[in-house]
């Protein structure tokens, strides 16, 4: 999931704003992980800083993207089906028609996991991300950053690697990332 966070996010941010993603490299290489738990708290993280801000058409899907996330996350950790973090609450709060829209959607819904991860996931993350890259804020691309360093900080404690492991020179790393620059024409 934190790959597919990254190219979406990618795709919308500017050429002037992908040096600031590419800092980020480092610190995302060698996150991995099979748990379910990793790709449904990626979801949500991204669903959850997109909701407040992306279009009113937008907010349905993802107060019901937050609300099935929820219901992984309790599935995958035993708890009620019906169970919401108080993160969770808090922007669904803020959003209080998309809230009810989604609360009527999902009241019979339980999502296989399977389909979650392959189809549901994805998805999501890659409508919260185009959700807030068009969003009618001063810069976007400040909330497209927060969604991949987010997303690697739920990976990286997830999988227990605080860093790559990988060592970079940062005087090599900064040179890359100008030439990336210079031979986009930037």
């Amino acid at each position: 999931m934190l790959a597919s966070v990254a190219r979406f996010v990618n795709d919308h941010t500017s050429d002037e704003g992908r040096p600031r993603l590419a800092e980020l490299i480092p610190s995302a290489i060698g996150l991995t992980g099979d748990d379910l738990h990793i790709d449904a708290l990626i979801t949500l993280r991204c669903a959850t800083i997109a909701l407040p801000v992306v279009a009113a058409d937008r907010q349905r899907v993802l107060a019901v993207s937050v609300l099935v996330c929820e219901t992984v996350l309790a599935q995958l950790d035993g708890r009620r089906w019906d169970s919401i973090s108080p993160d969770s609450e808090r922007v669904l709060g803020a959003v209080p028609q998309a809230r009810q829209w989604a609360d009527r959607f999902t009241s019979n819904l339980r999502p296989r996991l399977a389909a979650f991860r392959r189809q549901a996931a994805p998805h999501a993350v890659r409508f919260a991300v185009e959700g807030a890259a068009h969003a009618l804020i001063p810069d976007p691309e400040v909330m497209l950053r927060r969604m991949l360093v987010e997303s690697i900080d739920i990976c990286a404690a997830w999988t227990g690697k605080a860093a790559s492991g990988v060592g970079v020179d940062d005087a090599a790393w900064a040179e890359a990332c100008r030439l990336t620059v210079a031979g986009d024409g930037g």
